[in-house]
């Protein structure tokens, strides 16, 4: 039978973890065709963002339309957009109806603190692109900075459902405000729908191995919304798909900061093929 597609509109990783890379072996673990967009290039490892050279609207777009054109895809998420000028750009295709099923990670900052997103960002995602997304899936900082919030004030789930229905009153269907970043014995997501506003819990893994989780679940609620799943089980199952990942890295020495994940479950089975 033939796949389903899926495109991300992301960065690239050097060190293969996270961004554009994650977002296909993500794709591809889940059973969904890969196809991206490069927004911008990193040299970047476990430990730390090196360098970032963004790429310019127009090829970044020219990218976009050639997968549209001819592999048009059943969904679409966005990872790092790296400038305003990228997101508007991004935000009018949405607008036109070609950005089916849209999943926004709205990437600003990464983990090691090195700004991914030039000045204005926060204003072209929340004007501009969240309008147009079906779900949107901040971490803490980056829903603090989108809510104009100090990110020390969502440590309750209160305060985290409070800000994720305020971001879904900027138009997204749903908001999942990813909790993982916390230090707490479990790592609750709040999930602001439609219908209700629910906490989506699971027990932490502890574990360096952690780079790329926020893209990998995005990628995830991508999949499953190619393959004709519904926003809310596309969700849950994306937090277990992550989950899965983290765990069958924990023994993982690749790197000497924040190791990648297992996107392929080879933790659960034989070693791969040499």
């Amino acid at each position: 039978m033939t796949p389903k597609v899926a495109l991300t509109i992301a960065g690239s990783d050097s060190g293969g973890g996270a961004g554009i890379q994650a977002d296909l072996k993500t794709f591809a673990a889940l059973g969904v065709y890969g196809t991206s967009a490069v927004t911008a290039v990193t040299a970047q490892h476990t430990a730390a963002v090196l360098r970032v050279v963004s790429l310019d609207p127009d090829t970044v777009l020219a990218q976009v339309h050639a997968v549209l054109d001819d592999l048009p895809p059943a969904a679409v998420k966005t990872g790092m957009l790296a400038n305003p000028e990228i997101v508007k750009g991004v935000a009018d295709l949405a607008a036109r109806g070609r950005l089916p099923n849209l999943v926004v990670d709205p990437v600003l900052v990464s983990t090691s603190g090195h700004s991914l997103m030039d000045a204005g960002g926060v204003h072209a995602y929340r004007e501009l692109l969240f309008p147009h997304a079906l779900v949107v899936t901040p971490n803490l900082d980056e829903a603090a900075l989108l809510a104009g919030t100090d990110v020390h004030e969502l440590v309750t789930l209160e305060a985290r459902a409070q800000v994720a229905e305020e971001l879904r009153r900027l138009g997204p269907v749903t908001v999942v405000l990813k909790g993982g970043h916390l230090r707490d014995d479990t790592s609750a997501d709040v999930v602001a729908g439609p219908e209700a506003t629910l906490v989506l819990d699971s027990v932490r893994v502890e574990t360096r191995n952690d780079h790329g989780t926020g893209c990998s679940l995005s990628a995830a609620v991508a999949a499953e919304l190619a393959l004709g799943v519904s926003p809310a089980l596309a969700i849950e199952r994306a937090k277990s798909y992550v989950h899965r990942a983290m765990s069958g890295a924990v023994r993982w020495q690749l790197g000497s900061g924040h190791g990648p994940i297992d996107h392929f479950g080879w933790g659960d089975g034989p070693a791969p093929p040499r």
